[in-house]
């Protein structure tokens, strides 16, 4: 029996994760990852035929205990993962001075290690059979290019990330295409409480000539990326921000 094909999806249980997930769901079997069980079945009740997707429950906390987990859930039933879709992310704000090496590890086990993990089992043969993997999409942001007070740690996962990609980008064309999404501020369960202060609010309302996204922005996105429309484009950083990083005019008013 043919194995079947999956599109795994980190970070599916709230955000920029779980919207991507649903809309890939119409026409792809999902492999929905997530460290919190009720809210990942939530995510696949809300995909389109929810009992052709799966579950996988683990912490990118720990990238080094993925291995076997992901190798297992991958022999269960001959699945395969034709497309690898990114999202799962954490941010520390902190100050230079107060983040330690555990800070630092940890938000790049999330935001980098795990991703790289991953691709290096989806890549083996013994795993994920010859030539299955397609596609690949990380979901990075706009502070892999920019710096922001408070998010050193944040900034040089993303920036590791994005650097990962473009060496991935060369090494393993023509057979897989690998590309990052920059999103700019988008409003998800991780960004709520800052879109709570009425100060900060008006500041990126102020910031972004389009206004501030949605989950729904970057997961039309992910869908074209991993489409046949995009059959040759890899190795870029497609950001997406609402026009953010190309706006002077606030800067120019604190001059």
């Amino acid at each position: 029996m043919e194995a079947a094909a999956h599109t795994l999806v980190t970070g599916a249980s709230s955000g920029i994760g779980r919207t991507t997930a649903i809309r890939l769901s119409s026409n792809r079997r999902m492999i929905l990852h997530g460290r919190d069980a009720c809210r990942l079945a939530e995510t696949r009740q809300m995909c389109s035929e929810p009992d052709q997707h799966t579950i996988w429950l683990t912490d990118f906390s720990q990238p080094e205990k993925l291995t076997e987990s992901l190798a297992l859930l991958l022999a269960e039933a001959g699945r395969k993962v034709e497309a690898f879709v990114h999202c799962a992310g954490t941010v520390t704000v902190l100050p230079a001075r107060a983040n330690d090496y555990r800070t630092v590890q940890d938000t790049m086990s999330v935001n980098f290690f795990a991703a790289a993990e991953i691709v290096r089992l989806l890549l083996r043969k013994s795993v994920n059979g010859i030539n299955s993997l397609a596609a690949i999409v990380f979901v990075s942001s706009i502070f892999s290019r920019f710096g922001a007070r408070g998010h050193s740690a944040y900034c040089a996962s993303k920036a590791a990330l994005d650097g990962y990609m473009r060496a991935l980008a060369v090494e393993l064309a023509p057979t897989v295409r690998v590309n990052s999404i920059l999103p700019g501020a988008v409003r998800t369960p991780m960004s709520k409480k800052a879109f709570q202060d009425s100060e900060v609010l008006a500041k990126l309302q102020a910031e972004y000539p389009l206004g501030i996204g949605e989950p729904e922005d970057i997961a039309d996105a992910v869908e074209y990326l991993l489409s046949g429309h995009s059959r040759w484009l890899t190795g870029q950083q497609i950001v997406i921000d609402g026009g953010r990083t190309v706006n002077l005019s606030h800067k120019q008013r604190e001059r």
